[in-house]
């Protein structure tokens, strides 16, 4: 059976997801071009070889409307020839888009995909694509969870008081989140991955001076009385500062068969080993990452201690702290250059974001095998296993 590779990762700086942010001015199709545009130069190959171009996006709408990574394509540059399409799995899109690039070139129906994600918060705002007093649900929904359902900051803090995580904790692992960032940064370790534009170099959000007293004086993000009333469990412990912020930015992936790369004479980063999604609880929302990897590990005959490295996204503390908890990870090996609290999580990006950093930490420390998971608005988990070669 044919396997499919990754040869070569990129993505933008991180900026703040603010009319002020350091990309707010930028096109979201431009910030996606960007990192095509830079993928092929990098890579070498002829885009005319290119057989589809997959991309994530969450909000479809405004800016980021009308199959945006089609437009990606055509403004870097790519033959019209060259096909492209946008997916929605929330903030897994562009993790699914290298699970569908991977499986094309598997199953043969593809040599050479890319897969790729942009969002531009600052100017496509979450919810833009939901208008006020309408219901995106419907009726079968709200018979089927009659109580209603909840937005992910409520989600995460159900979470954190399931697994009984503390305030203290979860600011903790923000504290590293940002120190790991910071040590990436100075030295060096972001280097291959980043594609500069306009001037914008370094992640706009890593904050190197955070600590945990600056975090514990941050008010709750969440709170809300009727919640509270309706869920007494709640410490009220979830905010701004150990979640991941609203962020503008791009990434993608060059994927092609193994047979192929050695073809063009190019040195493969990573195999994609194995992969898996999941449905879970829509209330708890974020806790597929647990049976997710349960079942990638499965599906691909590895044990958790077999695994080098972990990219588990960081939307809140409390998922990767309950994920930890449950499967027994080492911490030690997760997000080891710092994840989205630190980086940032521009959403339809975060995917690809994920495994261009794996892949090349991967390379910088030697691992064998890494595992990338994420959750997913709705009670959706995608994993994935990937191995150096």
């Amino acid at each position: 059976m044919r396997d499919a590779v990754v040869v070569e990762a990129v993505r933008t700086p991180i900026g703040k997801g603010k009319p002020h942010g350091a990309l707010a001015h930028v096109h979201p199709v431009e910030l996606l071009a960007h990192t095509l545009r830079t993928l092929v130069e990098r890579s070498g190959v002829d885009p005319e070889l290119i057989d589809d171009v997959i991309g994530g996006t969450v909000d479809q709408v405004g800016e980021q409307a009308m199959n945006t990574t089609r437009y990606a394509a055509l403004s870097a540059g790519l033959p019209e020839s060259v096909p492209a399409t946008t997916v929605d799995r929330q903030c897994g899109s562009s993790q699914q888009a290298v699970h569908f690039a991977a499986q094309g070139v598997i199953s043969g129906a593809y040599d050479i995909a890319v897969a790729c994600g942009v969002e531009s918060m600052s100017r496509v705002p979450m919810w833009s694509n939901v208008p006020g007093g309408k219901d995106p649900f419907g009726p079968g929904i709200a018979a089927r969870y009659p109580e209603g359902l909840v937005p992910q900051g409520i989600s995460a803090e159900l979470i954190a008081a399931k697994w009984s995580i503390t305030r203290e904790q979860m600011d903790a692992f923000a504290v590293s989140s940002h120190r790991r960032a910071t040590a990436a940064w100075d030295a060096g370790l972001f280097d291959a991955e980043v594609a500069p534009l306009d001037g914008v170099t370094r992640d706009e959000c890593v904050r190197p001076d955070t600590d945990a007293e600056v975090l514990a004086g941050l008010r709750p993000a969440y709170h809300d009385p009727g919640f509270a009333e309706r869920f007494p469990q709640i410490e009220w412990n979830v905010t701004a500062g150990n979640a991941s912020p609203v962020n503008d930015g791009a990434s993608a992936v060059l994927v092609m068969a193994g047979e192929t790369a050695a073809r063009l004479g190019l040195r493969p980063l990573a195999r994609l080993h194995s992969f898996a999604v999941t449905g879970s609880d829509p209330l708890l929302m974020l806790t597929g990452v647990v049976p997710a990897t349960e079942k990638v590990l499965r599906r691909a005959g590895l044990a958790l201690d077999d695994i080098d490295l972990f990219e588990v996204n960081e939307a809140f503390s409390s998922v990767v702290l309950a994920w930890q908890q449950e499967t027994g990870a080492d911490l030690d090996k997760v997000n080891v250059h710092g994840g989205a609290i630190a980086l940032g999580h521009p959403l339809g990006a975060s995917g690809t974001r994920l495994t261009t950093t794996l892949v090349h930490a991967m390379r910088e420390r030697g691992a064998r095998y890494a595992l990338q998971t994420m959750c997913e608005a709705g009670g959706l988990a995608n994993a994935m296993i990937l191995e150096r070669i």
